[in-house]
């Protein structure tokens, strides 16, 4: 496990590897968050869409890793977009999870034919300023939307999906110049990355394994990645990526492996960015 990838904004520290929990339920849920704690990782990220809060939380509780240790986000659903549902459903978010606060609250997809971006974000920011979460961002947001929330909020981050074969540019662009930070979801390309030619060339040379090479990549970039898997094994193999760097060249060799596949799209009319 490695802590040497942290980021700084607006007064908080993210650890830059987290665990992610989409997909996974009830038991495994609870027994893969509790793994993840214990061997170091010390950033969870749930959704009230993925249906398991109640279990991420007792996760965190059977791992008997302090609760301030822990960097924890979740998403309001698209169909909280609501002002006031924003605020019921992320006080129904921590009962769930037993917590009194998140430290990371995002809107999960835009869905301005329930709200418009600007009262959805306003929401978020009252929820912020009432103490139920640190920070607050957005999930699935395309640049031009993201220029946008950044007029009207203090959000940190746009969490979306990104991997060596896609590429996210603008809207890294559009971060970099208000100063927040990028989260990776599938960041593994749901295992697509591991008999890639390139990364497992550079995997044999650093004695890892392509995952391990991809998640660092992302991290030597700037990026928070939050994988995701129901393997204990895994848990343990993606949160090991001390003990080697990537050279300049390796880098550049997998930025050059987008191909602008995109994986997630559940049809919600984003306009997605084509870098």
């Amino acid at each position: 496990m490695t802590d040497e990838f942290t980021i700084e904004v607006a007064g908080l520290t993210v650890p830059a590897l987290g665990f992610g929990t989409w997909q996974l339920n009830g038991e495994v849920a609870e027994a893969r968050v509790a793994d993840a704690l214990e061997i170091g990782v010390r950033h969870i990220d749930t959704a009230q869409l993925y249906a398991n809060e109640d279990a991420v939380g007792r996760g965190i509780a059977a791992s008997g890793v302090d609760r301030d240790e822990v960097f924890l986000t979740t998403k309001v659903a698209r169909n909280n977009a609501a002002p006031a549902d924003v605020h019921r459903s992320t006080e129904e978010s921590l009962r769930a999870l037993d917590v009194d606060h998140v430290d990371l609250l995002l809107i999960h997809w835009p869905a301005e034919e329930i709200a418009p971006t600007e009262a959805t974000l306003e929401a978020l920011t009252e929820v912020r300023d009432r103490g139920l979460t640190r920070a607050i961002g957005v999930s699935n947001y395309p640049s031009a939307l993201l220029r946008r929330a950044f007029e009207v909020a203090p959000i940190v981050t746009d969490q979306v999906e990104h991997h060596p074969y896609l590429a996210v540019d603008a809207i890294r662009e559009v971060l970099d110049e208000h100063g927040g930070f990028l989260t990776a979801y599938s960041p593994i390309a749901k295992g697509r990355i591991a008999g890639d030619p390139v990364l497992t060339e550079i995997a044999s040379d650093h004695g890892v394994t392509a995952a391990q090479v991809t998640l660092r990549w992302l991290l030597q970039r700037g990026a928070s990645a939050i994988p995701r898997t129901s393997s204990p094994e895994r848990v343990r193999e993606n949160a090991d990526v001390a003990g080697f760097t990537l050279s300049d060249d390796e880098l550049a060799r997998i930025d050059g492996l987008n191909r602008g596949e995109r994986l997630v799209d559940p049809g919600h009319g984003v306009a997605w960015d084509t870098a």
